[in-house]
């Protein structure tokens, strides 16, 4: 059986962060079992839906890499097919017309809520005849949900999950104004989409017994299940935005590279061993529901930027160039060809330092020109220093040779002529070429802009 899976996010928002993950583990099934990872736009609620939210979305996906194999699935679109199933439903016997009206639902819900009752349809019009209703009540179609028994699921994490019947409501599946519910919709569209395994968030484990339901009343083949914990704060709480629940396309924004936050989801809930730095295409050769944990996984922004740093570390230096020009052109930078070969040749030194793109590109701003003085820089304007620098300028004047080496040596030498400790006059030398008193290796920064500039930097200073 190929694999067909799919990632069926509602459009009124950004990608929340734990959808990504969803998405993710859709994806890395299907790629591991070289099957399909479809993508689905549940966009039935019309009032929220945007263009807006549906482009943040695939721009999101797209981000992160999670490439969809066919051409996106518009749930509203379908509506028309759900309604169809509804109706037939309806003929074989298998659901009915409720002609309830919203105040006898509610009357029937605090009934039930007086007894102690989960708050529910009482199943009134399950065998009255329709001739009986009110004029003028337009009916819903509802299901006719088995009353005795059990539903057994055999979940792919939770294991062996069960629900007694009797818990069941006969679920409404078109709406008095003929538009479909969520249920049918859903479970019409897996099975046209041919879905073989849907791998989603452990809170649809209520869903699924009703929609299996749904599936043998149908005569279709029941989709295997899979349903991942939720993922918590750092505290163990539900996540919210004061955990880092925010979109895809933030995360995006503050500088963190897709590699980075595909590793980082991916060990939100599953393991490989006690592997912690996973390329994707490791996860796609180790990835299989069997590792995913049954424990909610707790979201850390604190290890998400380490984890960062390190994919940074290990990143090709013209790729990151590529990655911060954005950034600093809207900082009004102009890339001239000399200042983008100052940056290839001092990103090995950058992107020690840096744990987002973002820090990556403010800390190269000194490649431009010397940036404002900060205040630690500012308590270093000192007569003593400018003597330092003044008296490394006048040698660098003379150097025929201009090189990392030749540098160090050549300060090195002015620090012990004057009989202070080398620290004193390098640092002296870092506030005047970068404006900073931290920086990457200073004598590779001297090289790299050149004697020129370097001199008109310790010149000015």
């Amino acid at each position: 059986m190929a694999v067909v899976v799919r990632f069926a996010p509602s459009p009124t928002g950004y990608l929340h962060i734990g959808s990504a993950r969803t998405a993710l583990f859709n994806w890395l099934f299907a790629r591991h079992y070289q099957g399909k990872f479809l993508l689905r736009i549940e966009d039935t609620d019309r009032a929220r839906s945007t263009p807006q939210a549906v482009q943040a979305i695939f721009d999101s996906l797209n981000w992160l890499g999670l490439t969809w194999d066919e051409e996106p699935v518009y749930q509203f679109s379908r509506a028309e097919r759900h309604a169809q199933i509804a109706r037939q439903l309806l003929a074989e016997g298998k659901a009915y017309y409720c002609y309830c009206t919203p105040d006898e639902l509610a009357e029937m819900r605090e009934q039930a809520r007086a007894l102690g009752l989960p708050p529910r349809y009482n199943g009134r019009w399950r065998d009255q005849d329709p001739s009986k209703a009110r004029p003028g009540v337009a009916p819903v179609i509802r299901f006719k949900a088995p009353q005795v028994g059990q539903t057994v699921i055999a979940d792919h994490v939770q294991g062996t999950v069960r629900l007694d019947n009797s818990q069941l409501d006969d679920m409404v599946l078109l709406r008095a104004d003929g538009t479909p519910t969520y249920m049918l919709s859903v479970v019409v569209d897996d099975h046209d989409m041919g879905i073989t395994h849907i791998i989603r968030g452990d809170d649809h484990l209520t869903n699924a017994f009703r929609q299996w339901h749904l599936y043998q009343a149908c005569g279709w083949k029941v989709p295997e299940f899979a349903h991942i914990p939720l993922i918590h704060g750092s505290d163990g709480a539900k996540l919210s935005k004061r955990h880092g629940a925010l979109g895809a396309e933030h995360y995006r924004d503050m500088g963190f590279l897709p590699e980075a936050m595909r590793n980082y989801l991916l060990r939100l809930g599953w393991s490989h061993g006690d592997d912690e730095i996973i390329t994707t295409e490791q996860a796609i050769a180790w990835f299989d529901l069997t590792a995913i944990g049954r424990s909610p996984a707790r979201f850390d922004v604190v290890k998400l930027t380490h984890l960062n740093a390190h994919y940074l570390k290990n990143s090709d230096n013209a790729h990151l160039v590529g990655l911060i020009i954005p950034w600093l052109e809207k900082q009004g930078r102009l890339l001239t060809p000399l200042v983008e070969k100052r940056l290839l040749l001092g990103m090995g030194g950058l992107k020690e330092r840096a744990k987002t793109l973002i820090e990556l590109a403010e800390n190269c701003l000194f490649y431009f020109d010397v940036q404002p003085f900060d205040d630690k820089a500012l308590a270093l304007l000192t007569p003593q220093n400018r003597h330092y620098v003044k008296t490394v300028a006048d040698l660098f004047q003379d150097l025929k040779t201009f090189d990392a080496d030749t540098l160090e040596q050549t300060v090195r030498g002015v620090a012990l002529n004057l009989d202070v400790k080398m620290g004193a006059v390098a640092q002296a030398l870092r506030v005047a070429i970068t404006g900073r008193t931290i920086s990457p290796g200073l004598f590779d920064i001297m090289a790299i802009l050149g004697q020129e500039e370097t001199l008109d930097r310790l010149q000015r200073f």
